[in-house]
């Protein structure tokens, strides 16, 4: 990335992209904020408009964006609702998109981008659990740039980058296990919110705290995998490592194996995709294990059998099954989660509603945008149901 670039920012005010204006804050000589966009948190929005003063802010919340208005610079322009979030990634004066929406809320912003040809640093799981095929297709046609945020995925992709894909035999991920590894899953029922929102080692938002409880985030991010590397499925694993300081490794035919370490923090992987194929001097480091004396960095696997990780099984079988199906148990686990969060049903019941959508889902002929978002309105609709049925409306 060339010094000077123009940066929008989806899903500002959330975890990842504050994390991200963090970075482009600390090397204002390279990054320069020109677009920041959220769902509807206008007074968020306008305190990072006060410090890095956009030329543009989008609020999907029309309500909200009318709130927004007075609280900003004249000079910069509020916009509201979906089409202003599409126009701007089509159209919008910037040089790198980072798209860190929560959910399917960020599949057709993604889907502009690329399509005008613009490097989009992915941080949102679901673009790509939802419509993968159809994502990667969008930028190998029209010249847009995929760069991944997800910590495993920029491992993977720093790993794979000048690699010989005949080289390859397997990619490996690495899961911490969430704050459930070895809990008696008699206990399980009794889990609380809190509990489920507490990592053991990443700061991230309850989304995608619950889904790393549950497992569901490593299995979309096989399925990510999948569509971001070209890889089959089956050529895709995942182990457990509680220390969360390798994040991926690469198996290559004559049977070395390279691994990406580093620590547990966010703004590593985001300053990556954002600098790609610059290095940032961040400060953030492992312990020095050639100056300290002693130092010693202890690094555990372990398999990440379906077994004891049901989730893992429910995304194989979704992507195996093809077309929309992703998609459809995608959005129903925003469904589910949410209602977990709203203490509507328990810990356990996030899978079992989940694989009952993969029961009741038939098969889900997908191509196009408004096709793999028709079928994740099918799994949320049978989300609603099943957890009406199961706990009341």
């Amino acid at each position: 990335m060339s010094p000077g670039c123009r940066l929008a920012v989806l899903g500002a005010t959330g975890s990842v992209g504050r994390q991200a204006l963090q970075v482009a804050a600390a090397f204002p000589e390279i990054f320069q904020v020109v677009a920041l966009a959220a769902s509807s948190d206008f007074q968020g929005l306008a305190k990072l408009a006060a410090r890095f003063r956009p030329e543009l802010l989008v609020l999907a919340d029309g309500t909200a964006a009318g709130k927004l208005s007075p609280l900003v610079d004249s000079a910069c322009r509020v916009e509201a609702g979906a089409e202003a979030l599409e126009r701007l990634a089509a159209a919008g004066d910037y040089d790198c998109l980072l798209a860190a929406t929560v959910g399917q809320a960020g599949l057709t912003a993604v889907c502009s981008a690329l399509q005008a040809g613009k490097r989009v640093a992915l941080a949102n799981k679901e673009v790509l659990v939802m419509a993968g095929e159809l994502v990667t297709g969008l930028a190998a046609r029209h010249g847009g740039e995929i760069i991944p945020v997800d910590s495993e995925h920029a491992a993977a992709h720093q790993l794979l980058d000048g690699l010989d894909p005949a080289a390859v035999r397997r990619l490996i991920l690495t899961a911490s296990g969430g704050p459930f590894l070895g809990r008696d899953p008699a206990s399980m029922q009794q889990v609380s919110v809190a509990e489920a929102l507490s990592h053991p080692r990443w700061k991230m938002g309850p989304k995608i705290s619950i889904d790393s409880a549950t497992l569901m985030n490593k299995g979309f991010e096989i399925i990510e995998a999948r569509w971001l590397f070209s890889l089959p499925a089956d050529n895709i694993q995942v182990l457990v490592h509680p220390q969360s300081m390798v994040h991926a490794l690469v198996e290559t035919m004559d049977g070395g194996l390279l691994a990406q370490l580093a620590e547990p923090d966010m703004r590593l992987p985001i300053a990556y995709a954002l600098a790609y194929p610059r290095r940032l001097p961040l400060p953030e480091r492992l312990p020095d294990i050639v100056s300290s004396d002693p130092c010693r960095v202890e690094l555990s696997f372990q398999p990440a059998r379906e077994e004891d990780f049901p989730a893992l099984r429910l995304c194989r079988q979704a992507l195996g099954r093809g077309g929309g199906v992703a998609a459809a148990l995608s959005v129903a686990d925003e469904v589910v989660v949410q209602a977990f969060l709203q203490e509507h049903i328990p810990f356990p019941a996030i899978l079992e509603i989940l694989q009952q959508v993969l029961e009741d889902t038939g098969e889900l002929p997908a191509s196009n945008l408004e096709q793999y978002l028709a079928a994740g309105q099918r799994g949320a609709d049978l989300a609603r149901k099943i957890i009406a049925r199961r706990f009341g409306p």
